[in-house]
């Protein structure tokens, strides 16, 4: 029996951790769902991006509340997972604050820890009345309705009552410390726990104990909980806005990539030693499919960027199309993405892997036409987005289907690309009437 505890807690991490692998594992397939991308290229670049970014948070603190809060909420769940190692070693072996004899160096972190869990309290509590009180527009676009708004109060929830079992694990710890209880080391500085303590004053020893250990015990399976919900949630950027900020665009936001085919059919036909009605070669592969039509024809960064986002509506804050009363949301467009892929991942699970076309893809059936040509194709949000993610090459390649592969452009757009190829500008009037007007002045 005296092992009991330990036993549980193991079985406890274990299953906690394991799912966890199996959810990432699964969410490692579906990003590789998608087309290779060049990722070698610019490494320095990449690493510098990614420390500035998602170390640096540089593009948070652009709104100083907002950005303020966030990193509060970021630094206390980087340094707090050190108490969390402490928990983890001391719910194995049953020791008790294993990292006590770090002396002052010790006082330093549990006092440290204290004050960024009152201040992600504060941030959290902040962060619920911008959603609920005082409702900011980004957050209540028609994209948000549902279950991104539940799910974006249901971690603010987690983490205040994470905090509040923390401090309170403190606070007993602290009391039982004071009247020399067994087995509670006298080590650590509690200077938010401590005020917490006196409203334990005058409780016995067994209260105090069964008040520290059911806090200990929830704030760990919180945590192994917690962790288990983020493939489930947006916040899901916490793990990947480093990967997704190293592998974030390098080139020029106005540079758009050519397609291998397009540029090979141009040389092509400027190649006067080239046979125009000359036969595919024996074995060669059918050309390639123009843009995408679902998640498997985007890139894997694209799919990345999908899984990164966070909902908080920057892009769609920023995009003029949207502001203007237009139907696209850059954030609608990640989401959908995001959606559809995990629509496609269970179609894997319920086939041993194999894909069986379910007469759905993500053009039409999630991102409209409609959203797709609202687009300026401005930049403003690859600009906006906190985390690198690039909503712009999605819309790009969607549109670049319905023209190559469909012909499904505007018809202003069609009449441009007809005047283009007959007259070599988008007017209709052959090279000789051009300068027409200049005559007519006169």
């Amino acid at each position: 029996m005296q092992y009991l505890p330990n036993i549980i807690f193991l079985l406890a991490l274990l299953a906690g951790i394991g799912f966890f692998a199996r959810n990432i594992n699964k969410l490692r397939r579906n990003i590789k769902m998608g087309r290779p991308a060049d990722l070698v290229h610019a490494p320095a670049e990449r690493l510098q991006n990614m420390l500035k970014i998602a170390f640096g948070q540089s593009k948070m603190v652009v709104r100083p509340v907002a950005g303020i809060m966030h990193l509060i909420v970021y630094i206390g769940f980087i340094i707090i997972n050190i108490e969390v190692l402490e928990i983890i070693i001391d719910g194995l072996f049953g020791t008790h604050r294993i990292f006590a004899p770090m002396g002052a160096f010790y006082d330093v972190l549990i006092a440290s820890f204290e004050i960024l869990a009152l201040l992600v309290i504060v941030a959290v509590v902040v962060f619920w009345l911008r959603r609920n009180v005082i409702k900011l527009s980004r957050f209540k676009k028609p994209e948000m309705e549902g279950w991104p708004s539940k799910d974006g109060n249901l971690i603010l929830y987690i983490e205040l009552v994470l905090m509040v079992l923390f401090l309170t694990m403190n606070a007993a710890d602290y009391q039982l410390q004071q009247m020399g209880a067994e087995h509670y080391t006298q080590a650590g500085a509690f200077p938010v726990s401590q005020h917490l303590s006196s409203i334990m004053s005058g409780m016995s020893e067994s209260t105090l104990i069964l008040i520290e250990r059911s806090a200990w015990w929830l704030h760990i399976l919180g945590i192994l909980a917690f962790l288990n919900y983020l493939y489930y949630s947006k916040h899901l950027h916490i793990l990947l806005a480093f990967p997704n900020t190293y592998y974030g665009r390098v080139t020029p936001q106005g540079q758009f990539p050519n397609l291998d085919a397009v540029t090979k059919e141009v040389k092509l036909m400027m190649d006067p030693s080239a046979d125009p009605f000359a036969a595919p070669a024996e074995g060669a592969e059918p050309p390639a499919k123009f843009g995408a039509s679902d998640v498997m024809d985007l890139n894997r960064v694209q799919l990345l960027n999908a899984y990164t986002c966070t909902e908080c509506g920057r892009c769609t804050n920023e995009c003029p199309a949207n502001q203007t009363g237009k139907k696209l949301s850059p954030r609608k467009i990640m989401m959908d993405t995001r959606d559809r892929m995990e629509e496609v991942g269970k179609i894997l699970d319920t086939n041993n892997g194999t894909f069986v076309d379910d007469g759905k893809q993500l053009l039409n059936d999630y991102i409209t036409a409609e959203e797709l040509w609202a687009c300026t194709s401005c930049n403003a949000c690859v600009q906006a987005c906190p985390v690198s993610i690039d909503p712009l090459s999605i819309i790009m390649d969607l549109r670049q289907y319905l023209v190559m592969e469909k012909s499904a452009a505007p018809s202003e757009l069609n009449n441009m690309m007809g005047n283009i190829e007959n007259n070599g500008a988008p007017w209709p009037f052959n090279q000789m009437d051009r300068l027409n007007w200049a005559k007519e002045s006169k």
